[in-house]
């Protein structure tokens, strides 16, 4: 009784994995002919994704109610990653939902492999279920903490291109400018959030808000504390150029601090590992043939 339900259960996974396959076909064909040539998303921010593996995760996520608000807290993350087109949320839950079911699916095959009993199974899809559909979201933490780390460390170099720039006669917006186009190849990242500050700039809105729009769309602090002094320097007054050398040498001078704290805790990091492995081994080796030894003399002894 129990394999005709295993049999029953593997029936019906592999008939909804069909019929969502072909419903996402379809939609698929749908959006093609719509669209024209083969564009792969809005706006041509996309351009290292395989445009079908795209569409048919928008396809799969557009299904997900959670994908349809706007206070989903994944908006926010996804554009702290960098992914700040409007399908970049219905292809993420679309992601999720393909990785549960491959993973699912994949636990399975291998526990009926090694155990050769289908009515252990569904424990393990189970499993898979919950892993595929959580590692996105790690995988998507760590984008973002890279992606932090790479704003941080292009933080000092921008200031360097902006102050050599306002010091040769050129405005702020313009030097923005400058230090994105400087920034392009080493440091496309922040290059890329300086470029949509100078469109912000020049659309017509506030500068306050175009500076607190660079700080509210990323996790860095560093970022937001240059937000902050580009807000500060422009509503009082002062010069920004001098200020931003000032800001530039300061974050230079934390990060080698930083650094240096860093290098001197590798040796007190260095004890556990030490201590657990190295050391035992160098106890065995040295004093290994002296415990045999005297165990051989007492045996000895004893006899």
């Amino acid at each position: 009784m129990t394999g005709i339900w295993v049999g029953a259960a593997f029936f019906a996974f592999v008939l909804t994995a069909v019929a969502l396959a072909g419903y996402c076909y379809q939609r698929l064909a749908e959006r093609r002919d719509l669209e024209g040539s083969g564009q792969l998303l809005a706006g041509g921010q996309q351009a290292t994704w395989n445009a079908a593996f795209a569409k048919l995760f928008e396809s799969i996520g557009e299904n997900f109610p959670a994908a349809k608000s706007e206070q989903n807290p994944y908006r926010v993350r996804l554009t702290a990653a960098g992914y700040r087109w409007a399908s970049a949320l219905p292809i993420f839950y679309g992601i999720k939902c393909g990785s549960a079911l491959f993973f699912a699916g994949l636990l399975g095959i291998v526990a009926l492999l090694y155990q050769h009993d289908p009515s252990i199974t569904p424990l393990p899809m189970i499993c898979g279920l919950g892993i595929g559909f959580l590692l996105p979201d790690r995988v998507l933490s760590s984008r973002v903490h890279a992606r932090a780390q790479r704003l941080r460390s292009a933080i000092p170099p921008a200031l360097d291109l902006m102050v050599l720039a306002m010091e040769a006669g050129q405005a702020l917006d313009q030097s923005i400018a400058d230090a994105s186009r400087g920034l392009k190849r080493t440091h496309p990242d922040l290059s890329g959030e300086f470029a949509q500050l100078y469109m912000e700039l020049r659309t017509g809105g506030t500068r306050v808000d175009s500076f607190r729009a660079l700080g509210a769309r990323n996790k860095e602090p560093e970022l937001r504390k240059l937000a902050n002094l580009l807000i500060d320097s422009d509503r009082f007054g002062v010069s920004i150029g001098p200020a931003l050398r000032s800001h530039a040498k300061y974050l230079r001078t934390r990060f080698r601090q930083q650094a240096q704290e860093r290098a001197r805790k590798v040796g007190v990091k260095l004890i556990f590992p030490v201590f657990f492995l190295i050391f035992p081994s160098v106890l065995l080796v040295t004093l290994g043939p002296a415990c045999m030894m005297m165990f051989e003399q007492l045996k000895t002894l004893v006899q």
